[in-house]
Order: C-alpha cells, then structure tokens, then sequence
C-alpha cells in the first residue's frame, strides 16, 4: 500500500476519533442539562466511533468495515435527533447524504441516498413528505455527488497518463515495453551495446499472504530503492509483473552488465526487512543477439523471466 494510502487511512481514523469526542460532549450536555433519558445513545455510538478508529487504524481491509460503522452511527443520530428539531431543517437534511458520501464509494453512496429519502423526509416532517423539501434533498444529492465523480473521473485519467507503477516507484509494464522498445531501436541504429537485468523476487507472494499488503508493499519499495540507488539516471526500472522487474541498462556493455549484476545482487543480498529478513532476489542477465529483432528479443525476455520465477 501507498504511503499516501496510509496518511489518508490516518486522517479519518483522526475523523473518526474526533467524531467520538463529540459524542462524549453531547452526551456530557445532555447530563448537564439534565436531559438524562438522552444519554444512552451518544454515549453508545461513542464506543462504537472508538471500535471504527482502531479498526481503521489496524489494518486497511477493516476501513471498509469501519465506515460503514460510522455510517451507521450518524444514521442512528440523525434518525432519533431529527423529528426534535424545529429549526434549520435543510441543515439536518443536508447531513445525511453528505456523510453517505464521505465514507462510501459513489456509485453505494447514490443508491442509498436515494432509498432513504422517503425516510428523512418522513422524519424531517413528522410523517408526512414535503415537496419542496424533495426537491432540496434531491438536487443537495446530485449536485454533493458532482465533487466525488468528478475525483474519480480524474484519478482514473492520471491512473491512464501515469507511466508509473501504482505499487512501487518503477515505471510500469506498458511503458517498461515501450521505453525498451525505443532503447533496442536506438541501440541498432547507432550500434550501441544493450543489456537488460531481469530481476525476480521469489519472498513477493510469501508477504502479501503472511504479513499483509505493508510488508509487501515494502519489499516492493526497498528493492526499487536499492536498485535506483545504484544505476546511472538514464538507467530504466520498470515493473514486467507482480515479482519480476527489467532494468534496462543503454549503451552498456557486457563486462559493464555483468558488473552492474553483481553490484546489485549484493547490495540485496544486504537488504533486510523487519518482517521477511534479509531480501531474496534472482537476477539473470540478457543482451539481445546479433540480427535478433525486437519482437524476438522481448519474447526471449519474458521467456528468462518466467525461468526465474520458476526457480
């Protein structure tokens, strides 16, 4: 996972805990103001924003879970502190869809935004539906869920133009090929030495299933790190599948290949995480032949990379 993957799990466990102790706070006013019949429920929903912001903070497969934790809580809030309320009724309306929409994906926001209408709608007007407040809540609805659609569209234009890896800093595999592409054509047609160093990481599938995607995620990480610390800037890392890696070396010769093989294998033999231990990579290197075309050349290089994950 992303570190800002992380800092954005971090903010809404922040959120969530920032939203029990409000619930303390009301349910302090309400004893204050001597409203103790009030108490139970802010009191209740209280622990259970405590159980969402450690659940989001353990591990990110229960972010899900602790939203929908939240989600139910504001819910429970809303639905019993709505029919008291006498002022403000778009305020009240307003909440809603709106904490549907900051914990839940667009397309699970919508939908229940729309199923429960009739029911804060009926409680907003003790029982009976408001036209005019109908048409608030509908257009609040589509016009709040304009600033998540519109994210997601563009995450998924940069996720379309960025020649980046979305796991690790290598660049990925459409643009790994056509970088290399380019590197074999340049190579042949100023008869310029290539090499390629294939790198697999047999412990990739062992962290994922052992230790969670963090482990994994830094495997990931300090292998890219070793490997660009120890390569000239025009040197290409890019990522051919989930544990296997092309660094692609222009205008290298075969002893200068060879020693860049070496130079890594030991820097990651070095490496050690807490989680897995010392790192286990398997390196083979591969130039392309005289009179070898690229299309063969790149199928070769699959073929190495499919030997070495092979063991």
């Amino acid at each position: 996972m992303p570190e800002h993957r992380y800092r954005f799990l971090r903010l809404y466990a922040a959120w969530y805990a920032s939203g029990a102790l409000l619930l303390l706070g009301m349910a302090l006013w309400l004893y204050l103001m001597g409203e103790y019949a009030r108490i139970p429920l802010p009191a209740a929903l209280a622990l259970l924003m405590l159980v969402a912001t450690l659940l989001s903070m353990t591990r990110e497969d229960h972010s899900r879970l602790a939203a929908y934790l939240v989600l139910i809580c504001g819910y429970l809030l809303i639905a019993v502190e709505l029919p008291r309320q006498s002022g403000l009724p778009s305020l009240w309306m307003g909440l809603p869809p709106v904490l549907t929409l900051l914990l839940l994906p667009l397309g699970p926001a919508m939908l229940l935004n729309l199923a429960l209408a009739p029911v804060w709608l009926a409680l907003l007007g003790n029982g009976l539906l408001d036209r005019d407040m109908l048409l608030g809540y509908l257009t609040l609805v589509v016009v709040t869920a304009l600033i998540p659609w519109e994210q997601v569209r563009q995450h998924a234009l940069l996720r379309a133009t960025d020649p980046r890896d979305p796991e690790c800093p290598a660049v990925g595999r459409e643009t790994l090929h056509e970088r290399l592409a380019g590197e074999a054509e340049r190579a042949t047609l100023l008869g310029q030495p290539l090499a390629v160093v294939l790198i697999h990481l047999p412990q990739w599938e062992m962290a994922g299933e052992q230790f969670g995607t963090r482990a994994r995620q830094a495997l990931l990480e300090c292998l890219c790190q070793t490997v660009v610390s120890r390569s000239r800037d025009h040197d290409i890392l890019g990522r051919e599948g989930p544990a296997d890696f092309w660094l692609v070396l222009p205008d290298t010769t075969e002893s200068g290949a060879l020693l860049v093989q070496q130079r890594l294998g030991q820097a990651l033999e070095q490496a050690t995480l807490m989680e897995t231990g010392p790192m286990e990579a398997r390196l083979r290197l591969c130039r392309p032949r005289p009179g070898e075309a690229w299309q063969q050349f790149e199928r070769r290089l699959q073929a190495v990379s499919q030997s070495l994950a092979d063991g």
